[in-house]
């Protein structure tokens, strides 16, 4: 599941459509250091797990592999899969792109090794705050894509498929899970 996530999340930014709002973070910061997108998308991994201490939040063994798997496959793709030429290829790969980050989405939550970074640090702000979840991860969300954006990160169509596309593809990949493998 974390394979085709990291998977869909590399096609997405080699599809230069935009990014998933956390890839355009580390996209943009990646333009500001000599590091590449995979390895600053650990180190946000590695940073928002830091905060995680003070929210409570314990880490499992899909945590630590979330973290790893996916900053491997995004540069991965990002080293290997060559961005689409015309604009109706690029908007198809980041389609294809979504789809897949859904389905492995929907793999990795059924496993039950512990919650993403991004989703832990979700979890924990909502527990302490009360706030309703949708508005913590609308916030979370628009911050990061914001700043990542203002760091030269590329948010476009690709970053509002990804918006609108996720909580649907994230859906096919449980009923996928759920009708071919229980």
């Amino acid at each position: 599941g974390l394979t085709l996530f990291g998977l869909g999340e590399g096609l997405l930014i080699v599809s230069f459509t935009g990014a998933s709002p956390w890839s355009v973070l580390a996209q943009g910061i990646s333009l500001n250091v000599n590091l590449s997108i995979g390895t600053i998308t650990f180190l946000i991994s590695i940073a928002v797990l830091v905060l995680w201490i003070p929210l409570g939040q314990k880490p499992g063994m899909g945590t630590i592999f979330n973290a790893l798997i996916i900053a491997i496959m995004i540069d991965v793709c990002i080293k290997y899969v060559p961005t689409p030429t015309n604009y109706i290829d690029q908007l198809i790969l980041a389609t294809v792109s979504v789809i897949t980050v859904g389905i492995g989405g929907g793999i990795y939550l059924v496993s039950n090794l512990g919650a993403g970074p991004r989703d832990g640090l979700m979890i924990g702000i909502q527990k302490k705050t009360n706030l309703p979840i949708a508005l913590v991860r609308a916030f979370l969300e628009i911050s990061v894509v914001s700043i990542g954006w203002y760091l030269g990160g590329i948010a476009g169509i690709g970053t509002l498929l990804f918006a609108f596309g996720i909580g649907p593809c994230v859906a096919l990949g449980l009923y996928l899970v759920d009708k071919f493998f229980n």
